[in-house]
């Protein structure tokens, strides 16, 4: 990892594979389509998230737990812990597979205390230090997890929980509430009534500490690049279809709220068709006309934060993280509406949020 503005390294000491408690059966999928190629943004795109937690205990005990926890977790989302692949002996339509091939458990040190590190003045700059992300390969993406979770230990007590995972899984992460459930998971498996006990998965009593890894395994994480404002519960005052018109209309309305000018003549839309069904697809603004109007559509924004409330989001009984950070990463540094509608249990529409990225640079 770089060494961002003057602050020491994070230093990457042990690598885990976590993957579902119990082998998935039948495997679920999910098509990642697109009318034209895919662009390489979406093989770069990540949506980060850091807890930080400053109660007393060691995160390498926290890292154990997360093993187990997230394990089970997996259970029921066990698209998290798959790989992209190409269908058709490799020539086919990009698809999402609960292979489990597991997701990647990373734990490090960063030497500077917790209080120092969050009193930093422009405290965002370091944070990709705190998570993990490896774009995936192009070429062979069967071979690269989706989804990395990076526990850091500062000095003198307090750590943090760092999640990394694809654009791909918003829609998990933020509708389906999955931290919420994972975290409710860890929770109930933490020894009760300030039982001395250790988890089974406790590195330092595996093994010596090793070297650094961090040549050995390369994080790709970036700084916050992007702007981020979210449309929620889209309300539509007639029959509006989820296409490049929507999205475009959201995308106008972003650029008037964080006082942008016009963005790229370009933007990747991203739209969950139905509970198995992704579709990319690249729109030039000049080849879709008009957006929506004002009159037809009607948005309330939130910003990053807002949306994801995931400040309430507790591992740890009675103790609160002390912050949480969002971002989500572009990948290319480009424009991206993605829409994020819920389904019901039958597998119908109920809301429709567009989540809007816009680079701080143009």
């Amino acid at each position: 990892m770089s060494k961002p503005h003057g602050i020491p390294n994070s230093q990457i000491e042990a690598v885990q594979t976590v993957p579902p408690y119990t082998l998935t059966d039948p495997r679920q999928v999910l098509k990642v389509s697109g009318k034209e190629p895919i662009g390489s943004s979406i093989f770069k795109a990540a949506l980060n998230i850091i807890f930080f937690c400053e109660e007393q205990g060691s995160g390498r005990v926290a890292a154990g737990w997360i093993k187990e926890s997230l394990g089970r977790a997996l259970k029921d989302e066990p698209l998290l812990s798959g790989r992209l692949r190409r269908g058709e002996d490799g020539h086919g339509d990009l698809e999402i597979v609960s292979n489990d091939s597991g997701v990647r458990l990373f734990e490090a040190t960063i030497p500077i205390s917790l209080l120092d590190f969050l009193a930093l003045e422009d405290v965002e700059m370091p944070e990709s230090q705190l998570v993990f992300w490896k774009d995936i390969d192009e070429q062979t993406p069967q071979f690269s997890p989706l989804f990395y979770v990076q526990v850091t230990n500062f000095q003198c007590g307090g750590y943090s929980i760092g999640i990394s995972c694809s654009l791909l899984f918003a829609d998990i992460l933020i509708t389906d509430n999955f931290l919420e459930k994972w975290a409710k998971i860890h929770r109930d498996i933490l020894p009760k009534n300030n039982e001395a006990k250790l988890p089974i998965f406790y590195i330092p009593n595996l093994k010596a500490p090793s070297a650094n890894l961090n040549t050995l395994f390369p994080s790709a994480a970036r700084e916050k690049l992007n702007q981020t404002i979210i449309f929620k519960n889209i309300i539509s005052t007639e029959m509006v279809d989820l296409n490049e018109n929507v999205g475009l209309f959201c995308l106008e309305e972003a650029e008037k709220k964080l006082g942008k000018g016009k963005t790229s003549s370009e933007f990747v839309l991203l739209v969950k068709e139905s509970p198995n069904v992704i579709m990319v697809q690249n729109w030039k603004k000049s080849e879709i006309g008009k957006s929506r109007s004002e009159n037809e559509v009607n948005l309330s924004s939130l910003n990053l934060k807002e949306y994801m409330g995931m400040n309430e989001v507790s591992f740890t009984e009675g103790s609160k993280p002390t912050t949480v950070s969002y971002w989500i990463d572009s990948g290319d540094g480009g424009v991206h509406a993605i829409a994020v509608p819920s389904y019901d249990k039958m597998g119908d529409s109920a809301q429709l949020s567009i989540i809007v990225i816009i680079p701080f640079l143009n």
